[in-house]
């Protein structure tokens, strides 16, 4: 124990080595495998892979108008998505940190935390009622003689910002409240209005906590199979992957329609990184 003691940093070495192993051999070997993997090909006539490096799938997804409008479509759902949660997460976030009590702001983090305890798939199921034909939504709606959007592409972005709002709650809310009051008494003393501390000073530092919240809202609307399975019958990127994986046993098509979001999301990651995210998060 003394010898290390004496060593700090080999204490700091064995305390990692766990974590990094596990993340260097499960996660970052799993994206070396699905970069490997969607350089193989498969015969549907044999049942079998080819492991000779290829680009024949790349060349397929460029060279289908199918796979591009299910990359754009799903992109946008991604983005739209994102652009939702943070108007709606905004006021909340400001509430909470600005001008809720200190009890107050306690139940709200509890009532924002609480439905990530629920299951995902009760919550999107949960969902299927509500927007069933017979659920609560038409219900409350039939009094004023319209009805719900049903099951669809509008029912999806609606679970979605359902489902990845406290994702970008959360962040808005820590950003928010690192700012210092100083600077919105100084504003105020200077003669700013409302509306021009929002603009100039709050939304400014606000705005590298709302990309770092758009991180999890974007990445984990692109990559998701089993809402969009379960609320509509578009076509989106995940439903597609796994379709080739299931139904078609196309592993290699599916291993490079994957690299679509990966990719994707390094340069997002690399977009917000260059925001000051990180630093929010």
């Amino acid at each position: 124990m003394n010898a290390l003691y004496a060593r700090p940093r080999s204490v700091a070495s064995l305390l990692m080595a766990a974590p990094l192993t596990w993340l260097v051999v499960v996660y970052l070997g799993s994206l070396a495998l699905l970069l490997v993997s969607a350089f193989w090909t498969y015969s549907a006539a044999t049942d079998t892979i080819d492991t000779t490096p290829s680009l024949v799938n790349f060349g397929e997804i460029i060279a289908s108008s199918t796979f591009r409008t299910i990359a754009l479509r799903t992109m946008g759902m991604a983005a739209l998505v994102t652009l939702t949660t943070a108007i709606i997460a905004f006021p909340i976030a400001y509430y909470m940190a600005r001008v809720a009590s200190h009890r107050v702001r306690g139940l709200l983090v509890v009532a924002i935390l609480l439905p990530l305890w629920a299951s995902y798939v009760v919550k999107v199921y949960a969902w299927r009622i509500i927007l069933s034909e017979q659920g609560i939504l038409n219900w409350s709606l039939e009094p004023l003689g319209v009805s719900g959007p049903g099951y669809g592409d509008v029912a999806l972005w609606l679970v979605f910002t359902y489902l990845w709002l406290p994702y970008m709650i959360l962040p808005i809310y820590a950003g928010l409240e690192r700012i210092p009051t100083g600077l919105l008494e100084a504003s105020s003393d200077l003669g700013a209005r409302g509306r021009q501390t929002f603009r100039r000073i709050i939304l400014p530092l606000a705005f590298p906590a709302v990309v770092a919240g758009s991180i999890f809202t974007f990445s984990l609307t692109l990559g998701d199979y089993i809402a969009p399975s379960l609320i509509t019958s578009t076509q989106f990127l995940g439903n597609v992957i796994f379709s080739q994986l299931g139904a078609a046993g196309d592993l290699p098509l599916a291993a490079a329609l994957g690299t679509i979001p990966v990719v994707l999301m390094i340069i997002y990651l690399l977009a917000a990184r260059r925001l000051g995210a990180f630093e929010a998060l």
